[in-house]
């Protein structure tokens, strides 16, 4: 599987952005993709992850009510919805996926990632 992620950007507080991740190769319905973020000088931290299948998704605390993660299986793509944009949401994020869905957040967990596209949200 291979990811292609876009829709990263400049974009001011409070302002909205949205994502897209596009994979080639075999999407089953009991896998799982999902968004990881790293910002300036820290680890790679989990964002939200949902199951192809089924749409079941899973948000870190930080960006629920704020952040949608959904899928078209059409186009085998997942998008990530981010809204209310704050500045400590800047980061480079990434698009992952895993053979089997699961609410981990374990970066160790995901087994393919996209190249990284960075989100810069001025104060």
């Amino acid at each position: 599987v291979q990811l292609q992620a876009s829709g990263g950007g400049l974009v001011q507080a409070g302002g909205s952005l949205r994502l897209s991740c596009t994979a080639t190769g075999r999407i089953f319905s009991s896998s799982g993709m999902g968004w990881f973020r790293q910002p300036p000088g820290r680890e790679r931290e989990f964002v939200a992850a949902i199951r192809w299948g089924s749409g079941t998704t899973y948000y870190t605390d930080s960006v629920k009510g704020r952040f949608t993660i959904s899928r078209d299986n059409a186009k085998n793509t997942v998008y990530l919805q981010m809204n209310s944009l704050k500045p400590e949401d800047t980061a480079v994020y990434y698009c992952t996926a895993k053979r089997y869905y699961s609410p981990q957040t374990d970066v160790r967990e995901y087994n393919y990632w996209g190249q990284g596209t960075l989100v810069t949200v001025s104060s």
